[in-house]
């Protein structure tokens, strides 16, 4: 991937790319594994409880819900802090957003239809989408359902998250997003190289209505959620309310803020818009931990479930392995074990799920509050906690700093007054006494040239908000949006006029 182009919209929460918080991990020590008394098991848990609340301490998360499974059993339920204003936590059933964990539900329905002889994997999309197009009629031919799900067909990062600000609430919100790629250049040649977009699980919630003749939100009701007994697991934001929904959360400079009244973007329902609850999605991945099993319901074949957790290409990153990606699941060694995971974030809620396939046990752990600074962090919250499911060490943290990024944004206005009035004063000391004027060198180099770094890259902040992530910046980084719009602003119009000050009085030195 180009970072230079990406770098932005990878930090800011690019549903996937917070994977390069594994790319500076050092190898933990590996406990041993061996077969538990209750008792043990019980500690167990004990210790994944107190690591959360360890960790909602400190990131100022308001509410979690937590499951684990192990086998076919759910074992653990927990709920820590609020899950509304009310005071009361999470309970097992309570609704919240799951995001980019939606795209394994969307992954696992192309795969029933393939085992239904309804979709090939290796068939172009147009022969379910006869209307697809990008700009490249070639590419657009050669597109196939596999390089959607697997993250390969080109199509960029930067398009998927600027669609989540897009609240088009038409039946057809998302064919008319995908229609609109037909004026789209690809970032690399189809089948390339791993790229993830939200824009790829959209076109296949479009296939899964094709092939199925069922709208999206019915089809996951009636073929995933329904014979998995996922009783409070919705595909609208208003029928979840009726029953309960976590109130989500923004971050303002560090401190979560109630956001009630947030827009819900249906065109990307296929890719992260998913509504669930712990206990629900513990049934969720019982049924990945069985062979597709749940109660007496076969929601998939095993060989089927195989094929989801496989990982088909490698995750590489500034010349790093990080991992295999495969349709809706990362797959990874850590510690000596494997890990079959994926996260997930809205503007206000985060989500984590992981499987340790070779143990037969996996943890979900969902977040009421978000920010796009706090993303790597949580997902290290999430990794740390499956390693602790599977009796590893769990790996050092390596973004603990990047949830301060956000209280000290808060600074730079403050900063900025402080730089005004400490011109001025200098500027009014150089008029009233020239002997204390610098050389032009100097004044060149260290007060016109040195000022100019700090507020051009403050200037920089307008970027994303003039741009096409503006939408998305606004939603998952709304401080940021507020600093860029006030401090941008004044620190490009601030350098002409410090600049401009200063000369002043180097024209009028002696």
């Amino acid at each position: 991937m180009n970072i230079k182009k990406h770098l932005f919209p990878i930090l800011l929460a690019g549903s996937m790319l917070a994977l390069i918080h594994r790319m500076f991990a050092k190898p933990a020590a590996t406990k041993p594994v061996t077969k538990r008394t209750h008792s043990e098991a019980i500690d167990s848990y004990d210790a994944i409880d107190a690591y959360v609340e360890k960790q909602m301490r400190r990131l100022n998360i308001p509410g979690v819900s937590l499951a684990i499974v192990e086998g076919d059993q759910i074992v653990h339920l927990r709920g820590f802090g609020q899950a509304h204003p009310d005071g009361k936590a999470p309970a097992p059933e309570t609704p919240f957003f799951i995001g980019s964990l939606t795209k394994s539900f969307t992954a696992l329905a192309v795969m029933q239809l393939a085992e239904a002889g309804k979709v090939e994997l290796d068939a172009p999309v147009q022969r379910y989408l006869p209307w697809f197009r990008v700009a490249d009629p070639q590419a657009s031919a050669q597109m196939t359902v596999r390089h959607l799900l697997n993250q390969t067909s080109g199509l960029p990062v930067s398009l998927g998250l600027a669609d989540l600000a897009n609240f088009d609430s038409r039946p057809d919100a998302t064919e008319r997003q995908v229609r609109l790629l037909s004026a789209l250049k690809l970032t690399r040649p189809v089948g390339s190289k791993f790229e993830y977009s939200n824009t790829n699980y959209n076109i296949l919630g479009l296939i899964v209505e094709a092939a199925s003749g069922e709208s999206y939100s019915e089809y996951i009701q009636q073929h995933i959620f329904d014979p998995l007994h996922m009783r409070r697991s919705y595909t609208s934001k208003s029928a979840a309310q009726q029953y309960g929904l976590a109130m989500g959360h923004r971050y303002w400079f560090g401190h979560p803020f109630p956001a009630p009244n947030l827009s819900f973007p249906p065109g990307s329902l296929p890719s992260g818009q998913l509504i669930s609850s712990a206990e629900d999605m513990a049934h969720y991945l019982i049924a990945h931990l069985s062979g597709g099993r749940y109660g007496g319901a076969q929601i998939i074949s095993e060989a089927g479930i195989h094929e989801l957790h496989r990982g088909a290409v490698e995750i590489n990153e500034m010349g790093l392995s990080l991992g295999s990606y495969g349709m809706g699941w990362i797959s990874q060694e850590t510690s000596g074990s494997r890990i079959v995971w994926h996260s997930g974030i809205v503007p206000d809620f985060g989500a984590f799920m992981a499987l340790v396939p070779e143990q037969k046990k996996g943890v979900v752990l969902l977040f009421n509050a978000n920010h796009a600074m706090m993303k790597m962090t949580l997902d290290e919250v999430g990794m740390s906690a499956a390693e602790l499911l599977a009796g590893v060490l769990p790996s050092p943290h390596r973004f603990d700093a990047l949830p301060w990024g956000m209280p000290v944004m808060a600074f730079i206005p403050v900063l900025q007054i402080a730089g005004v009035v400490a011109t001025l004063r200098l500027l009014r000391r150089w008029r009233a006494d020239p002997a204390f004027r610098p050389s032009q060198g100097r004044m060149w180099r260290q007060h016109i040239l040195l000022p100019l770094i700090p507020n051009l890259l403050v200037a920089l902040t307008l970027v994303p908000i003039l741009g096409k992530m503006r939408g998305f910046v606004m939603l998952f980084m709304p401080d940021f949006s507020w600093i860029a719009r006030i401090c941008g602003t004044f620190a490009g119009v601030w350098v002409f006029l410090r600049t401009a000050l200063v000369l002043q009085v180097l024209r009028r030195a002696p």
